[in-house]
């Protein structure tokens, strides 16, 4: 059962207990809302737990490369840092 199932759990066990007004003889629909939305909140735990422990970090498939500056020290008459 996936995310949807136990979403859709919830919802129906909610209708059942707070949206119905049925009376079933020998069957309590309040319980059995109450019921499936448990059931629902447990499926939805589990999978979340079950998709935190998937999740896998990549490294980046391309390695970072850093660019420094070249300083090229000109010391004679012509360039000396100040001007082309």
């Amino acid at each position: 059962m996936g995310l949807g199932g136990c979403i859709t759990l919830i919802a129906v066990g909610a209708i059942l207990t707070f949206a119905t007004d049925w009376d079933m003889q020998g069957v309590n629909l309040d319980l059995v809302g109450v019921i499936f939305m448990v059931v629902g909140l447990i499926g939805v735990a589990t999978f979340s737990s079950i998709a935190r422990r998937r999740r896998v970090v990549m490294p980046p498939s391309t390695p970072v490369v850093e660019e420094r500056p070249h300083h090229h020290p000109t010391q004679d008459g012509y360039h000396n840092g100040y001007g082309a």
